[in-house]
């Protein structure tokens, strides 16, 4: 098993000046429920509890998702993209994730069509 070093050293940081974008997808629907930023301490929070952390940017400070509505992520993996500058948490939802209310917050769409 790889250690938080080896997985904090293959996430580039340094390209969103400190955050990365960390898309959050359902470990059993495959849905896409949210996006959100993290940092290395977010990261390491996150896999030293196994729920979601993150970098609120309007905060600044570390949040945890479901703090204070109680709906919480329970990360079962952490993947990386090719480029180290994107992260997914895959998760199993507590209740809604969205603050509004919705199971995801990619509940608006847009229909492209082809002509």
């Amino acid at each position: 098993m790889r250690s938080i070093e080896d997985l904090l050293r293959e996430i580039d940081f340094e390209k969103g000046e400190g955050l990365v974008p960390v898309i959050v997808q359902d470990s059993s629907t495959k849905e896409i429920l949210m996006l959100g930023y993290a940092n290395r301490e977010a990261i390491i929070k996150t896999v030293e509890t196994g729920y979601a952390h993150f970098w609120s940017r309007s905060r600044k400070r570390i949040w945890m998702k479901g703090e204070t509505s109680g709906n919480t992520l329970r990360v079962e993996e952490i993947m990386i993209d090719c480029d180290g500058d994107a992260v997914i948490y895959v998760a199993k939802p507590s209740g809604p994730v969205c603050h509004t209310g919705s199971r995801s917050c990619f509940y608006r769409g847009y229909r492209v069509s082809h002509k």
